[in-house]
């Protein structure tokens, strides 16, 4: 506990203390992304340090706390882009998500179309941690949902994999220049780690479009702008050069770090 409070202390009261800028529910230093700022390159290599660290000091399959239902004690706090205005998202939305489709591409040997009633009827996992947010909240709630290595199982990933990349529905910023979707990704050892889940349900109940309807990740040794929301795609991949500025995410595009590990 102390090293995530140390943590959480230095990326909110160091690296995003001066921000004056609240993008998506996250503060974060315009300065960050500067490519070549001092602080930016400083984050870079504690990001990197941390992941090593953590990989080489504990097992891979390393499970996250796991509390009880007297441990919820508040409604799951919503994050980021609580209702897309997107016309595709909406008109999923009102139907249910009955035309929904999850898309699976990329390094496989079978490219996967599912819609949620095939998801739901893969074996489930229900398991009720901590969310963890950069700007120092934290909620505890149910998910449940398929593990993602069942879906990368399914889809048969081939052995040049690294990443996987989750495409999804919300815009994030709209210009002259077009439209950016949220995006983010995680290495295989974290997709294939018991705990990694695309969560359908939350509580007891259906997802709720504010948590990220129909489907969010949920990476539960990482920091919340890891568990992507409003997922509509799952891209398996060798390199995150080719995706937005090549850092991985969204947020990491604007100077967050890559690994969040808590």
């Amino acid at each position: 506990m102390a090293r995530l409070i140390t943590r959480r202390n230095f990326l909110t009261g160091t690296a995003l203390a001066a921000s004056g800028i609240v993008l998506s529910g996250c503060d974060v230093f315009d300065f960050l992304g500067e490519r070549e700022n001092a602080m930016r390159q400083f984050m870079l290599k504690a990001n990197g340090l941390t992941m090593r660290a953590q990989r080489a000091l504990l097992s891979p399959d390393r499970l996250a706390t796991e509390f009880t239902e007297a441990d919820i004690r508040q409604p799951m706090r919503p994050n980021g882009v609580t209702r897309p205005d997107d016309i595709d998202y909406q008109t999923l939305a009102s139907n249910g998500f009955a035309d929904f489709r999850l898309e699976v591409t990329g390094l496989v040997d079978r490219p996967l179309s599912l819609d949620l009633e095939a998801i739901r009827a893969m074996p489930a996992r229900t398991q009720i941690t901590r969310h963890d947010c950069v700007e120092g909240w934290s909620c505890i709630a149910k998910w449940t949902g398929v593990p993602l290595q069942a879906i990368l199982d399914s889809a048969g990933v081939r052995p040049q994999a690294r990443y996987v990349v989750f495409h999804c529905m919300d815009t994030i910023e709209r210009s002259l220049s077009g439209e950016v979707k949220y995006y983010e990704s995680i290495d295989m050892i974290d997709a294939r780690h018991p705990q990694t889940i695309l969560a359908y349900g939350m509580n007891d109940m259906a997802l709720p479009i504010e948590n990220g309807a129909p489907l969010r990740v949920r990476v539960e040794r990482q920091l919340g702008y890891k568990m992507a929301k409003y997922v509509r795609g799952i891209e398996v991949v060798e390199s995150l050069a080719g995706f937005g500025a090549g850092q991985g995410g969204y947020w990491e595009d604007r100077g967050y770090e890559w690994y969040a590990g808590i």
